[in-house]
């Protein structure tokens, strides 16, 4: 029960995100402190039974869902079409263990009209996220950057952030990859120069 339990910070900030909603909004609605909220998605601590049950009543998702308990669903046939994503962003959680680094695949459906500038929170953590299709309006503190395919950005999330759809004609997909303890991703590739520095040396 407590490996269940610990397990489900993932699975619940997952559920949230997919819903769209901000840690402040479920804390307004449950009751449940944001950063209470926070710890128990990032691992940092375990929920109680009550609170899992305010968060699956509140998500509209059942108990064994969120202790990954669920039967798996069937699989759907492969198909040329483009899949619907509906009104709502769909998030494909893309790890499944708790603490370090998590990885999500995130879908903002297209858009008829410019959205206002996107809604931004902050927390702790460190984040990097890098396009794939589609054009991404990213509001990072005062800055508004628009990012396309193969653009990427790291940052803090204390830093106020939000993102948006900024085209019309199709949905964006993009990678995240979040530290909740401040995780940064390494660059161990060496720079072109140095390996062939380093090649001169060995072959003197």
């Amino acid at each position: 029960m407590t490996r269940t339990l610990a397990e489900m910070g993932p699975r619940l900030r997952a559920v949230r995100e997919r819903r769209g909603v901000t840690l402040a909004a479920v804390s307004c609605a449950t009751g449940i402190s944001p950063s209470t909220l926070s710890r128990i998605e990032t691992g940092r601590r375990k929920p109680t039974l009550e609170v899992v049950l305010h968060l699956a009543k509140e998500y509209g998702v059942a108990l064994d869902e969120l202790a990954g308990t669920a039967p798996a669903p069937a699989a759907e046939p492969r198909s040329a079409a483009p899949h619907s994503f509906g009104d709502d962003k769909a998030v494909l959680p893309l790890t499944r263990y708790v603490g370090g680094l998590h990885a999500h695949k995130h879908v903002l459906p297209a858009v008829a009209q410019q959205p206002g500038r996107p809604r931004q929170v902050s927390h702790e953590g460190y984040e990097w996220l890098c396009v794939l299709y589609g054009r991404l309006w990213i509001a990072l503190g005062n800055q508004d950057l628009v990012l396309t395919a193969g653009d990427v950005v790291e940052f803090e999330t204390r830093i106020p952030h939000g993102v948006a759809n900024a085209g019309s004609t199709g949905p964006v997909e993009y990678l995240i990859m979040f530290g909740p303890q401040g995780e940064r991703l390494r660059l161990r590739t060496p720079p072109a120069a140095g390996r062939r520095t380093g090649d001169r040396k060995a072959a003197e």
